[in-house]
């Protein structure tokens, strides 16, 4: 039984509680549930705490999962591989034959009804032959038309008619925060379908040094066996290719290759068996305030300035940014008018250019600011 203290109801009061709706003993009795324990019937106007729109409200027991993987999911392939390897330590003294063959399996999905599919470049890195097997159970073999390491994109085909296709959303519109989808056959366990949100976009220095991709980031649970396989929407469009994880304590953190990137290389291989990379010919160097005090104390001709930055640390000869006019200590501030802060946003804004096509570097030299146009050529190609 509670005891209320005694009190007069005012002028222009009315008792408004609920019977039996008291709250729980030692709490303050004016948060009973009944709105007040009085109430006004002149009330004054509470100040308002938000304008904003009222969201509408998630209808329980919704199937979107469900309904973005029925769009995407026939399309979705298991991609096996074979391929000959050097036995180490064969043919030594009889130990075994000099080659070995070695199997693995990644996935892909059909982004054409005649059997044309994207997967990663290390998934059919080497293949000697490839086998393609749908949801359905159809399997048939498949030709790598092309592959693109730096990337990692690659184009397969298939002898086939009227395949399903996975509709293609448009990665440019990827925000944080929007849901993540996998589709893939990881570890073996084949049409496997894991959910998350899309953790960051945008990742250039993801992966380490070299990438060119600018990565969408999940935390959607990816696994060796989903590498090639699609990263879809709640739309069921695929709004990128899963490629890699990072191991992380609690968790792994995966990144997959935005659509539109994939999209165009896959056009470049396409229509000329590769895929086409601006180059400028520059070794750059991520330098940070203590970095820039130590290199100063050593007496260096290049004197930095105490701040974050991307420095020019040697130049090719007679490669476009030497026929540009950069030069070694030279800071690079913007690649075509987009802010740069790191080696790999440099490679990733310089992916953005063409071949033969000027492109204009900001660049401060000494303290003063210059901006020059280079033609960027095309990536010289690994020997051997």
């Amino acid at each position: 039984m509670y005891l209320l203290p005694k009190f007069t109801l005012p002028s222009g009061f009315r008792f408004r509680c609920v019977p039996n709706s008291l709250p729980p003993l030692g709490l303050l009795i004016l948060l009973g549930g009944c709105g007040g324990l009085w109430r006004n019937s002149n009330p004054v106007k509470t100040p308002q705490l938000s304008d904003g729109p009222s969201s509408a409200p998630i209808a329980m027991g919704s199937s979107f999962v469900a309904d973005a993987v029925a769009k995407v999911g026939p399309a979705v392939v298991r991609i096996d591989i074979k391929k000959e390897v050097t036995n180490p330590i064969g043919g030594i003294f009889g130990m075994g034959p000099p080659s070995q063959q070695q199997q693995g399996l990644g996935s892909g999905f059909i982004t054409r009804s005649d059997g044309l599919l994207l997967t990663n470049a290390h998934v059919v890195e080497g293949a000697g032959s490839v086998a393609v097997t749908l949801p359905d159970g159809r399997s048939f073999p498949g030709k790598v038309l092309g592959a693109d390491p730096l990337t990692d994109v690659a184009v397969v085909k298939v002898a086939a008619q009227g395949l399903p296709v996975a509709p293609l959303g448009n990665s440019a519109s990827v925000r944080p925060g929007e849901w993540a989808i996998a589709i893939g056959n990881p570890l073996g366990l084949d049409n496997t379908v894991t959910l998350g949100i899309v953790s960051a976009t945008a990742r250039t220095d993801a992966l380490g040094g070299g990438q060119r991709v600018a990565y969408i980031q999940t935390d959607a649970a990816v696994n060796p066996g989903n590498s090639g396989g699609p990263l879809i929407n709640d739309r069921g469009q695929v709004i990128g290719i899963n490629t890699a994880i990072r191991q992380a304590p609690g968790a792994g953190l995966s990144f997959a290759i935005p659509i539109n990137k994939a999209k165009t290389v896959a056009q470049q291989i396409l229509e000329g068996g590769r895929a086409s990379h601006p180059y400028l010919g520059v070794k750059l160097q991520a330098i940070t305030p203590q970095l820039a005090r130590e290199v100063n104390a050593t007496g260096n001709s290049c004197k930095l300035p105490e701040r974050n930055a991307v420095v020019v640390v040697d130049v090719v000869q007679n490669s476009p940014a030497d026929r540009g006019g950069i030069r070694s200590c030279d800071l690079i501030l913007k690649v075509a008018d987009q802010a740069v802060k790191s080696p790999s946003d440099v490679q990733v804004a310089v992916e953005g250019g063409q071949v033969g096509r000027e492109l204009q570097i900001t660049v401060e030299r000494q303290g003063k600011t210059q901006a020059l146009k280079l033609k960027p050529m095309e990536l010289p190609r690994p020997q051997g």
